[in-house]
């Protein structure tokens, strides 16, 4: 079998068995992108001289020895970063013109973190402009495709990492999410899309898009590959005022088939969101899975799910709208030139700088946040997504997880969508809700539907409990035995 088509675990132990160089698992990966990227367009850069330069240097570390004790799972591992993290002297462009040429001068926590783990940067991928956006089609650079159907979306905005790893070209890739950005963009493509608590994983060095909301994770081939991501990631950075100081765990210990003592909760409001027949069906029999293995089954309400999406849509404009201020001409990023005054600058410089999805939000936001409409809107808002929180809080009381599916479709149509938003927001109604609450939350690939797309299904938790999430997800990939019988992602 290709190396491009093995999972992180494997590929670790092979080099430590010195079955293979990091070299060549580097140029295998270099082989694939140079083989399909001019049909998948998931990179926006692709970092190979570097790349084989560090490949290179682990090669001698292995060899001389002194590395053995000290090496993590995924050390060597070819990884994807969306380019919305920074990466010291690496273009990171956040999908947008006004950062087209804007070299950082240091690393996001969680690069520093993954580069002290070993692991190799091939390259930033593709995203909608500043994470705005469900398909990858707000890039100011090109539109990603599915590697699963070039015709289609690979869902965003972290559609860039989810079709990298599909495709092959990386083994694993980290993205973001603010509204269902990895786990929407995961189950489009068929692949594992984790988004942790929130305040687990450090967004310092990430640009912010809502800062209430954004959590940064992994997109993996399998449910083991992510447990080794968070292993990684998770623990506490007082770069970030956000960041919660949290028990050191090994997620691998989560990896058991067993569910006999989980009580799991499926919220019927979820399936009232016109989701595919079917999802739906796929999704009720991977239930009946873990309900024959020994899980409690029960259905359960989350009263206030349809208000999740407007209640969304009016807080992440609104912070976008200031996180988004800073650029302005003056201080980094793109700056017009023939202007005649002040305002003149701020104005050609924004307007030329951002796309119309990113214009759409900062206004939206900034008529939340105006004078006369912040108590009506805003501030209405920030109740709703209390009584959401409620809701979560009262079922997990009695419940260990809930169950859903991670999208009321699979992937569609290229331009199906763009030019209508409310029908492009509305992919993202059944992901929303845990980014409002902070819980985590991980999308796998559970089947396909009659075309032949992937179909994923999503699982919800309690607040940092990760570990039961991963272990319940780990429990039915290896039921369904789907990893075994289906080249995932590979471009046809």
């Amino acid at each position: 079998m290709e190396l491009f088509r093995k999972s992180g675990r494997e590929l670790s132990a092979m080099m430590l068995k010195r079955e293979i160089s990091v070299e060549d698992l580097l140029r295998a990966h270099l082989c694939r992108i140079e083989q399909i990227e001019n049909k998948v367009k998931a990179f926006i850069t692709i970092t190979e001289e570097r790349a084989l330069k560090l490949a290179r240097e682990l090669d001698r570390q292995l060899a001389s020895g002194a590395m053995d004790d000290r090496l993590s799972d995924l050390w060597g591992i070819p990884i994807g970063l969306k380019d919305n993290l920074l990466t010291r002297g690496i273009r990171t462009t956040s999908g947008s013109k006004m950062l087209a040429e804007y070299f950082p001068p240091y690393d996001a926590t969680v690069v520093e973190r993954l580069t002290r783990g070993g692991t190799i940067l091939m390259g930033k991928t593709n995203l909608d402009e500043f994470a705005m956006g469900s398909s990858t089609e707000n890039s100011a650079f090109y539109p990603t495709r599915n590697p699963w159907d070039l015709t289609r979306v690979p869902g965003g905005s972290s559609g860039g990492s989810a079709a990298a790893v599909a495709a092959g070209e990386v083994v694993l890739a980290l993205g973001s999410d603010t509204g269902g950005s990895i786990r929407q963009p995961a189950a489009f493509c068929g692949i594992v899309g984790l988004k942790p608590t929130y305040g687990s994983v450090s967004r310092y060095g990430l640009i912010a898009f809502a800062s209430s909301m954004d959590q940064i994770g992994p997109l993996t081939r399998d449910v083991t590959d992510s447990a080794l991501v968070l292993n990684q990631l998770i623990g506490y950075d007082p770069r970030d005022s956000t960041s919660v100081r949290r028990g050191t765990e090994d997620f691998t210990q989560a990896l058991i088939t067993d569910v006999k003592d989980i009580k799991l909760g499926v919220p019927q409001e979820y399936f009232e969101q016109n989701i595919h027949p079917e999802i739906s069906q796929l999704t009720y029999k991977a239930i009946r899975i873990l309900e024959k293995l020994g899980a409690q089954v029960e259905e359960v309400s989350l009263p206030h799910t349809e208000m999740a999406l407007p209640t969304y849509y009016i807080l992440a404009p609104a912070e976008a709208s200031s996180n988004l201020s800073r650029f302005d001409g003056i201080r980094f990023g793109k700056r017009a030139h023939e202007v005649t005054d002040l305002n003149d600058l701020y104005s050609l410089t924004r307007s030329e700088g951002f796309g119309s999805e990113v214009k759409r939000r900062i206004m939206l936001g900034t008529y939340t946040l105006s004078v006369g409409y912040y108590d009506q809107y805003y501030r209405k808002a920030q109740k709703v997504r209390t009584l959401i929180i409620e809701d979560f809080a009262r079922v997990f009381a009695n419940f260990d997880v809930l169950i859903s599916p991670t999208t009321p479709t699979t992937a569609f149509k290229l331009q199906e969508n763009l030019q209508n938003p409310l029908a492009m927001y509305k992919s993202d109604i059944l992901t929303v809700p845990a980014n409002l609450a902070g819980i985590p939350a991980i999308s796998i690939p559970i089947g396909f539907d009659s075309t032949g797309l992937p179909i994923g299904l999503q699982i919800l938790g309690k607040h940092f409990a990760e570990a039961t999430l991963l272990r319940v997800a780990y429990t039915l990939e290896q039921e369904l035995g789907l990893l075994a019988k289906k080249d995932w992602g590979i471009t046809r």
